[in-house]
């Protein structure tokens, strides 16, 4: 629609842009009767033609004064204008004499805010000095009478007072004060070293002192002073304290060795108890003494045990490492239930999982009692994840210096497991193959879940021994007798056959076989066949998962080192064998059959 008809729409087709005269004239007679009215359609034309005439004269004349009446408006409108300009003028006049009326109102008022702020600052300055002033004369004074616990109030206090006067050091006397409070602290850090050393004496082994207030309170002093003085005090005390033990312990005493290490730890669990009775209170509990005289000990233990095992290490026997070992984690444990291993300076520890309940041996809780039936478990994925067992910051503590002797720990279970594989081979020989039974098929041989019971009881004790080198070396131990296994019990126990069969095929079926007999195999040879395949995929699926829970015990940069995939290929190899062998019998029965289907 053009714009005309969008402000003022009209229905008049004489309106409409696309007006065609001839239409309009045949819409008005359509027919040859209605020409005889055609001169009333005509004055009715002529008379809107003269309406409109009427309305453009009105419009044109209405239009004569309108630029005349504008230029009157714009003059009145420039004039209000000028009106407005000038009482906004006056306004701000006005707003800047108010301005500067409210200066001067108010430069005396900061003035006195200022002055009163300087004076606060100085009156507590002042106040700052004559307390440090104060305070530094009685600290000099009671440092020399040895009053420590009002000292360790008062230092504390000075060193807090002293830190507002930093951006003073420029002042002689400011710098004057501030060196009088080091030689003091200095002085008290001397005199508390000495104090100690005279209570407890560095050579010998009889501890002439004992706890005191004036040692517990020195003990307060040294928490402000320099921690190298708190330090100082804890090895001190720490070094005189454990004396006795390297004495007693020394390398050349009979129960230095390992068979009397428990001896090592009841000796500081009566040292540790004395500790508590006698010297309990004079130490800040926030100084963990007892845990801190503990930790020595363990490093102390470490480093004997060690030189010791080297000197002696042909007489470390496989149950005396094992007592050792076990003793000693029992006691690292004692330690984790005792004390939060806050004084470590290292207290990394291994993560254990606890595994879900299961009986295969290695989905147990390793701490838990063994079976000797195992089920294995078809799929992972759907179980919960295993919860985390509380960390031990303790352990390795001392148990670490039996790592470089786990040798004969490998080289007894290499022997053992030697053993265990003939022990295997001569029972299936003296009880012979399972009894047949239709309905249960082959079932897994009791071998095979003793074999697994063992490798997991060898996996956690040595994982509790070591996360390193050591179970490399059981892993390999572990890849041998699997393959043992595999051959001497299960495809060393297939039944033999004088021929094969390829399989069932055309060929099969039009050749005539009446001159050659394909050896068939009995009840109890197929119920043997049976249980060798199951045990081998049992072997198979437990092998996976032998290899999956060592990934978990070793450490992390071991990991790829592990790999039992030539082991779970030779199960593959005795699955297949068996697996064929059942088809070849299975071709010998049918064989008859096909045979005379042949001929029908």
């Amino acid at each position: 629609f053009p714009p005309s008809l969008q402000v003022f729409p009209s229905q008049d087709p004489l309106d409409r842009a696309d007006f065609n005269a001839v239409e309009y004239i045949n819409a008005l007679f359509p027919t040859e009767q209605s020409l005889a009215n055609i001169d009333e359609v005509v004055n009715k034309i002529r008379l809107k033609i003269r309406r409109l005439d009427d309305n453009i004269r009105t419009v044109v004349r209405g239009q004569t004064n309108v630029g005349q009446d504008g230029r009157q408006a714009l003059e009145e409108a420039q004039k209000a204008i000028q009106q407005l300009f000038g009482k906004i003028k006056d306004i701000k006049d006005k707003a800047e004499k108010s301005e500067q009326m409210v200066k001067e109102i108010t430069r005396d008022i900061k003035q006195l805010d200022h002055a009163k702020r300087h004076l606060t600052t100085s009156i507590t300055t002042l106040n700052h000095l004559h307390m440090l002033a104060g305070g530094v004369d009685s600290l000099e004074a009671m440092t020399r009478r040895r009053q420590y616990g009002e000292v360790a109030n008062l230092l504390q206090g000075v060193v807090n007072v002293l830190e507002h006067f930093n951006k003073y050091m420029g002042i002689p006397q400011i710098r004057q004060l501030s060196e009088r409070v080091k030689a003091a602290q200095n002085e008290l850090g001397q005199q508390i070293l000495a104090d100690f050393e005279e209570a407890f004496p560095s050579q010998g082994t009889k501890r002439t002192g004992g706890p005191s207030n004036v040692l517990r309170d020195a003990c307060l002093v040294a928490n402000v002073l320099d921690p190298r003085i708190k330090q100082e005090i804890i090895k001190k005390f720490i070094k005189q304290h454990l004396s006795e033990y390297l004495v007693l312990f020394q390398e050349n005493q009979d129960v230095a060795w390992l068979d009397k290490i428990d001896r090592r730890y009841a000796w500081i669990k009566r040292q540790l108890v004395d500790y508590e009775e006698k010297y309990g209170r004079m130490f800040p509990p926030e100084w963990c003494m007892t845990e801190r005289i503990a930790v020595e000990f363990c490093h102390v233990t470490r480093a004997e045990l060690s030189k010791i095992m080297r000197t002696r290490a042909k007489e470390i026997e496989v149950k005396l490492l094992l007592f050792a070992i076990q003793r000693t984690t029992n006691f690292e444990g004692l330690l984790a239930k005792r004390f939060s291993g806050c004084t470590l300076a290292d207290g990394t520890v291994k993560k254990t999982e606890v595994p879900p309940p299961s009986t295969n041996p290695f989905l147990e809780d390793e701490t838990g009692a063994e079976t000797d039936e195992i089920v294995i478990e078809k799929s992972d994925t759907d179980k919960p994840k295993k919860p985390k067992v509380p960390d031990n910051p303790f352990h390795g503590i001392v148990s670490k210096c039996f790592e470089p002797h786990l040798y004969v720990y490998i080289e007894s279970q290499d022997k053992n497991l030697g053993e265990l594989i003939d022990r295997f081979v001569a029972d299936f020989k003296a009880q012979g193959p399972p009894k047949p039974n239709v309905d249960e098929g082959g079932a897994v041989l009791p071998s095979c879940a003793d074999l697994f019971v063992y490798y997991k009881k060898c996996m956690v004790q040595c994982s509790q021994l070591s996360t390193g080198e050591p179970m490399i070396a059981l892993t390999t131990i572990f890849q041998k007798y699997l393959r043992e296994y595999a051959w001497k019990i299960l495809s060393g126990n297939l039944p033999k056959t004088t021929s094969s069969s390829g399989g069932l095929t055309i060929t099969s079926l039009l050749k005539e076989k009446e001159g050659s007999e394909v050896a068939k195999f009995t009840l109890e040879e197929l119920c043997l066949i049976c249980s060798i395949l199951s045990t081998a995929e049992y072997c198979l699926a437990t092998t996976q998962q032998l290899e999956e829970k060592l990934k978990e015990k070793v450490d992390a940069s071991l990991m790829e080192r592990i790999n039992l995939t030539g082991e779970m290929d030779t199960f593959s190899i005795v699955i297949s064998n068996s697996i064929q062998l059942l088809v070849q019998d299975l071709d010998a029965a049918c064989d008859p059959a096909l045979t005379a289907m042949s001929k029908v």
